[in-house]
Parts: structure tokens; sequence; C-alpha cells
């Protein structure tokens, strides 16, 4: 099968690219290179530099593909708040650029890459599939509405898709340089460099984050089964339910680093608990954790110890300043 992947120099698509690689099929990509890495690529793909808001470039590059997975997105969420056009922009309208290319070429299933920011702050947790979706920041409403776009187009159209929603996800090839995402990458890239991790609000937020190859492992599943049809799955591991605090101790101590965080206000509209659940998926693909929260930072700091400590890029302006504006980035302080 011919696979199109849209962001596959980024984190998770260059993971995806290589699991269908290695099980024979063909894979073409394109990237902007906004958040991606030429060395994340993988040997043997196709790849192109072009963005995905170009309709000519994607109908011309997906041209002959049987399936899209569409994963490029500047994802966002606490920046979203302070530059919603770029965000906006780079989410729901490359959505529908991608889905009008698909329709074009006749490509059979679409698999889109939401965000756990589609459910925003809910009264039980863990976060199931079937609640309704309260998005509360620029980056979480153009995930949602950009499923809503997927939905209605596909099945306008006769396309086939299936929606996934990935969550936390850390690992090798994560971009660890960004300052606006991705906090444990942050945070061993912090203390790395002999400084002390920034924590905003008073670090009890949760999460669970994901190891990648506990992430993508049902992707291909998705792609080539024919009973996912217009279904959602949260996917990832969903047992370690961790506070920010808890993951700085824990990257402190795979460091040997002599922890002191700085803590910075809070955030607006940054969702305090934040855990999905992965129940549907374990019943339908027969998914299991193969990774452990401590096991996945292990890996992630060897990659980045390996590489070496970087400066961190200011490559997204703000567009919009005043005194919610995070100082850490009106002051570039990461």
């Amino acid at each position: 099968m011919k696979c199109f992947i849209s962001g596959i120099a980024g984190f998770l698509a260059s993971h995806v690219a290589d699991q269908l690689l290695a099980s024979g099929h063909e894979v073409v990509g394109v990237d902007n290179l906004i958040g991606g890495e030429l060395s994340n690529l993988p040997d043997d793909v196709e790849f192109y530099e072009a963005d995905c808001g170009d309709l000519d470039a994607m109908v011309a590059h997906s041209k002959g593909c049987d399936v899209m997975v569409h994963a490029a997105c500047t994802a966002y969420e606490g920046l979203s708040v302070f530059s919603p056009h770029f965000i906006t922009q780079n989410t729901f309208q490359i959505t529908s650029t991608l889905l009008s290319a698909a329709v074009q070429n006749g490509v059979k299933k679409f698999l889109y890459c939401s965000s756990m920011a589609r459910y925003g702050t809910q009264d039980t947790l863990p976060f199931t599939e079937d609640m309704v979706c309260r998005p509360q920041d620029p980056y979480g409403i153009a995930k949602f509405a950009s499923e809503l776009l997927v939905r209605n187009l596909c099945e306008t159209h006769g396309l086939e898709y299936v929606i996934f929603v990935p969550h936390n996800i850390i690992g090798p090839r994560q971009k660890y340089d960004d300052p606006f995402r991705n906090v444990a990458s942050i945070m061993v890239n912090r203390m790395l460099q002999g400084l002390q991790p920034v924590i905003y609000g008073d670090g009890t937020q949760k999460r669970c984050f994901s190891f990648i190859e506990d992430s993508v492992r049902c992707f291909e599943k998705a792609l080539f089964r024919d009973d996912v049809n217009g279904k959602i799955y949260n996917v990832g591991p969903d047992e370690e339910f961790v506070t920010i605090n808890e993951l700085a101790k824990e990257i402190a101590d795979i460091l040997n680093f002599d922890l002191n965080p700085i803590y910075m206000p809070s955030r607006p509209q940054e969702v305090t608990l934040a855990h999905c659940s992965s129940e549907r998926i374990r019943k339908e693909f027969g998914y299991t954790t193969e990774t452990t929260f401590r096991e996945g930072l292990e890996r992630l700091a060897s990659y980045i110890v390996e590489r070496g400590p970087k400066p961190f890029k200011y490559h997204i302006d703000l567009e919009i300043e005043s005194d919610l504006t995070p100082v850490t980035w009106k002051e570039q302080l990461i």
C-alpha cells in the first residue's frame, strides 16, 4: 500500500513512517520543517519539503496514495492563547487542505491525529472517547473543529476515517530546543545545562506520559482494518498519572541533578487534570503498555544526552503580549 504522512519529519509521524516501512509499505511524506528535523526522516521515504496549507502541492504529492495519516500540526496548547492565528492556521486550515487533496486523489482512508486537548476540563477522570468535548484553548478548539471537519467531509465524499488521540508523548526524536512545548524534554535540556526546570503554577497539574513506541503500534492496524471507520481512540498508556512536580523529580533523579524548581505563575486556560483512558483501544486492538513512565524518561534523557543540550529557539512569534503572557516567553528566559 502507498501511504501519505503529513508532518513526516516530526516526532510522532517519523515513528509512524518507521512502522509502515518495516511492514513493507511505500511511504510518501511532507513537512514544512517548522517543528520537524530532516534527521528524523527514515530511509526510503519519498520526502517533499512543502507546507500542508498549499493545496496544489498536497494534491500533487499525495497522488496515487491509498491512505493518508495527518499528523502535521503546530501542537502548542499554552502558546495558542497568545499566538492563535499561527496555531489555528497550522491546525484547522491545513486539515481542510489535506482533506480536499485526499478526496481529489481518491484516498481510501484518512487517519487524523487529534489531541487530548479536545476534552478540556471534565467532571470525571479518566477521559473517555464518548465524553462531550470541552476544549478550552485555541489549539484544543482547532483540533476538535478539525475532527468535525474530518467526519463531515469523509462521510460526504465516501472516505473511511479514524481519529486517534495520542497524549503527552515522549521519547527519541522529540524536539527538545523548543521553549513552548514538550515539558519533559525542556526539563531534560535545562538540567543538562545546569539550569533548574521551570514549572508553571504549583506543579500539581497531572498528566499521563506516553512513550512513543507505545503510542504508534496501533497506527498500522487502524489503517488497514475494515471495522474502525468513524471511530475515535485514545492512544497510549494510562496507568501512571503523575504531577509535574513528580515529573521534575524523576528526571532529576535520572540525571543525578540537584533539584530546586523555578515556579512561575500559571498559564491561562491550562487544564489541571488531564488523563485519557485507553480501555477502548485495549479491547479492540489488543493494546498493551510495554514501557513504564521511568523507562520512557530514561530513553528520552539518553537521546538528549547523546546529542547534547541545545539553546532554546524562539521560532514562533508572540501575537498577543499582555500581563497574562508568561514572562518566560516575553523575555526568552527558558
